[in-house]
């Protein structure tokens, strides 16, 4: 599990699955952070991982300070199951 900042909005929202640096991840929580005041565009700050960690982000088993960290820009996101959309 690790936090993940988007320079930009790809399109995703809390439930995504996304692929970046050839890692298949799914989006935990996504909070949108730029709207009002902040930095020219806006940033997705995201707990993201393996869909075998999901019980224990649900349980809140993990300290979110200890998270490693990656910032990407919103174009290297590859959406694989975006907002609004049933998995296959």
């Amino acid at each position: 599990m690790k936090r993940l900042i988007i320079d930009g909005d790809p399109g995703i929202r809390k439930d995504a699955i996304i692929d970046y640096d050839g890692d298949e991840v799914h989006c935990f929580s996504v909070t949108r952070n730029g709207d009002w005041h902040g930095p020219e565009r806006v940033q997705l700050w995201c707990i993201v991982g393996s869909e075998d960690e999901h019980d224990d982000f649900m349980r809140r088993n993990f300290i979110p300070h200890h998270l490693d960290v990656d910032r990407i820009e919103a174009e290297a996101v590859d959406v694989i199951k975006g907002k609004g959309e049933l998995s296959v």
